[in-house]
């Protein structure tokens, strides 16, 4: 069936996103991107090739933030939707901590699509963490990936280094190194990047070892011109929202009072986050040792929104102390104004808008800016700039020619350009009209949304069609595991193998014929390498989903794509050197050589003496390990992850596809199949059965077939009655052998 349009999914996922009044400024996860990605995902769904647009960030539920953030689902309009999804509980903590979560929010993405019965067309990751999302689902369901850095690991790494931060420190800290491993993961797979500025691709990006693998485009983002209107302009102030604009008016010049002895000088403003490379320091410095720029304005720095400082991050909170022994420093009192905080939604506009109305400027000083979006929203209003010249302000200068490019290490060049601009009436007029009317020209979301729709139209083939496939030709795995409803798991060795090969056939025709549906894994003790190898040798189709290495591991389709959600769900508390420090002493205890061990997975040669399974559990628990032991053929004891067993693959794979249980047929036929026998699955146990099930035999749904191998497992769908088609075939009775 066509679809209307594109089915865009967007991963921003820190977690402190809303539509509405957001809370730029609270710490250094929420700056500019944020307004990006909302404005973004608003324009797009008002473009008629869009049918949707879903955006994906942390569900957070904790008393230090807004309520807003813990609601699952929010309707911004009938096109775009935020949608949280919780992981690493529930608590809000910053972005770098959140990397050990990121394959749960993965799973709980695919389950959502699973729920939602919809693959979208394209994912677009923002920052290196949304990055690692989308190109994870976009190596699942072979679909289109976009990415935005909106600021780089390592431009991050250079400049906190040239700060004088130690590199163990900012490992520590920052989990840097894992942030450039998953940029330069995204780059080797992205279908496109996204930037703000030449510069970002030039200088930044081209650091990067698979820079070269990656497509860029840069198209600059957009601003609301109806929040950020002229200064002048009073017939859009007679808006629908005009009260909430005047209020905003009068309380943010009722708090610039308390602080300025002459408010009516002209206003230099500055809007940033408290972070050193913003350089609030430098800014008040040029300000301080020039006593005619006192004389001409006040100085106005809106530094996040905090309550108490003490609360506040290491950085930030070093940034706003030294902001403080500056103002006392210099003597800036009735000069400078730090107010606490600020509304976005309705006092950000109004500040510009007063500082234009005073005849003021606009600064921002920072020593590194990936774009600059306040810069537009300045220019927008009317309001003069003067700022750094790194980065994006190079070229929204270039095209606005609303203010001057200082250096912004030298604080003379700061002052003297604000002077300038001040003092120079003709000067003022011409950079205020140039920003008002270039603004329009060239950063409306109108152009940017068109550009964008291009390049996706670009990296995707029949972008109307749910048959699309991604230039990137791989399977399409994700697609087909969200549209069954039915899995057969089967253990290889002596359940699917062994018997007839007839019997084998005959089972891989009546998958074929039912495949829309129902989809075919394989559980098994053996590696990947050697499963792919017995498969191959026995003509049997390729599976879907791979267990391997007793449950330890899953792959996925003839890509054998890795679930890295399960091993990072397994890898909790395993410590296999010391459990083969603790074991390796016992003399009935054999370590299968280094080529059957793996990562979650220590096996073993045992024989079947009664007590030597309860001797190895009091050794590992007396010393306070977790694990999973697993005896199989009255030989194989195989030592997992407490959280890992075939069955325990299985409950999760239910889970991240939305299969339901009762809807899962596991066949097998010894100790190390039982525990995915077990439980609420329509289990098959077959007619050449170890003497190890022999006890499951009265168990609730565990069929035992009396017929072996294959053709007992075709007995137990016949049973199950899972195929209609199976029912209607005659003379067919499998092979009793």
């Amino acid at each position: 069936m066509k679809s209307k349009g594109l089915y865009i999914q967007m991963f921003s996922i820190h977690g402190l996103i809303r539509s509405e009044n957001m809370q730029l400024g609270f710490d250094a996860d929420t700056g500019g991107q944020i307004k990006y990605v909302i404005e973004l995902c608003n324009a797009l769904s008002k473009m008629k090739a869009v049918e949707r647009v879903d955006l994906f960030t942390r569900l957070i539920s904790d008393k230090k933030v807004s309520d807003d953030y813990s609601n699952s689902e929010e309707i911004v309009n009938d096109k775009f939707r935020i949608n949280r999804i919780q992981c690493g509980g529930r608590k809000y903590i910053r972005k770098e901590l959140l990397w050990p979560h990121l394959d749960e929010f993965v799973n709980k993405t695919i389950k959502y699509i699973k729920k939602e019965k919809r693959v979208p067309d394209v994912v677009h990751g923002h920052y290196a963490d949304g990055g690692y999302v989308a190109k994870e689902l976009s190596n699942i369901f072979n679909i289109p990936f976009v990415f935005t850095g909106h600021s780089l690991g390592r431009i991050k790494k250079e400049k906190l280094l040239n700060d004088g931060l130690r590199e163990q420190d900012i490992l520590k800290h920052y989990k840097i190194n894992k942030r450039i491993e998953a940029e330069e993961a995204v780059l080797e797979k992205t279908d496109l990047v996204v930037t703000s500025t030449t510069q970002e691709v030039e200088k930044q990006y081209e650091l990067y070892t698979n820079y070269k693998n990656a497509r860029y485009k840069v198209i600059p983002p957009g601003i609301d011109l109806t929040k950020f209107f002229p200064y002048y302009d009073t017939a859009l102030s007679e808006q629908e929202d005009s009260e909430e604009l005047k209020f905003a008016n009068s309380s943010i010049l009722r708090e610039l009072d308390h602080f300025f002895q002459f408010p009516e000088k002209p206003l230099i403003l500055a809007l940033c986050r408290p972070e050193k490379r913003k350089n609030i320091e430098g800014l008040i410095k040029a300000y301080g040792e020039d006593f005619d720029l006192q004389a001409i304005a006040n100085l106005a720095i809106y530094a996040g929104i905090r309550k108490d400082i003490e609360k506040k991050e290491d950085n930030e909170r070093e940034v706003l102390t030294q902001m403080l022994l500056l103002m006392d420093k210099y003597n800036l009192y009735g000069k400078m104004a730090i107010p606490k905080k600020h509304d976005f939604e309705f006092e950000v506009p109004e500040l510009y808008r007063i500082a234009a109305k005073k005849g003021g400027v606009f600064v921002n000083a920072a020593l590194t800016e990936p774009f600059g979006i306040t810069l537009l929203e300045s220019s927008a209003t009317g309001l003069p700039l003067v700022s750094t010249n790194d980065g994006g302000p190079n070229d929204i200068i270039k095209n606005c020619k609303s203010g001057i490019l200082i250096d912004p290490s030298s604080t003379s060049e700061i002052s003297e350009a604000v002077k300038k601009i001040l003092v120079h009436e003709d000067l003022w007029n011409k950079y205020s009209r140039n920003g008002i009317l270039k603004t329009r020209e060239y950063y409306s979301w109108d152009s940017h949304v068109e550009s964008y729709l291009t390049q996706i139209k670009d990296i995707t083939k029949k972008p109307d069609s749910t048959d699309r496939i991604s230039v990137k030709g791989n399977t399409r795995i994700g697609k087909r595991l969200t549209d069954i409803e039915h899995l057969l798991v089967t253990d290889i060795d002596n359940t699917l193998l062994g018997g007839e090969k007839d019997d084998i056939q005959y089972l891989m025709k009546l998958l074929k014929e039912n495949e829309g549906d129902t989809g075919f894994a394989v559980a098994s003790g053996r590696s990947l390498d050697s499963i792919k190898k017995v498969l191959k040798d026995n003509n049997v189709i390729s599976p879907d989903i791979i267990i391997s290495s007793v449950g330890s591991e899953i792959h996925y389709g003839s890509e054998y794509y890795y679930d890295k959600g399960w091993e990072s769900h397994i890898s909790k508390q395993w410590k296999p050197e010391k459990i083969i420090e603790v074991l390796k002493g016992l003399d009935f205890l054999e370590f299968q050589p280094d080529d059957a061990q793996k990562k979650y997975k220590i096996s073993c040669i045992m024989e079947p003496v009664k007590d030597y399974q309860s001797i190895i559990h009091n050794k590992l628990n007396y010393n306070g390990l977790r694990y999973n032991l697993i005896y199989s053929h009255n030989k194989y004891l195989d030592i997992l992850p407490y959280r890992a067993s075939k069955g325990k693959a299985l409950k999760y794979l239910s889970y991240k596809w939305n299969i339901a249980l009762r809807n899962i047929i596991t066949c097998g036929d010894s100790g190390n199949d039982e525990e995915m026998l077990r439980g609420d699955t329509s289990a098959v146990v077959v007619g050449n059965y170890s003497s190890e099930l022999e006890k499951l035999k009265h168990s609730r749904r565990i069929f035992f077939s009396q017929k072996k191998y294959a053709s007992g497992i075709i007995d137990g769908i016949n049973h199950y009655k899972i195929f209609d088609k199976i029912n209607k075939k005659e003379g067919f009775h499998g092979n009793t052998k």
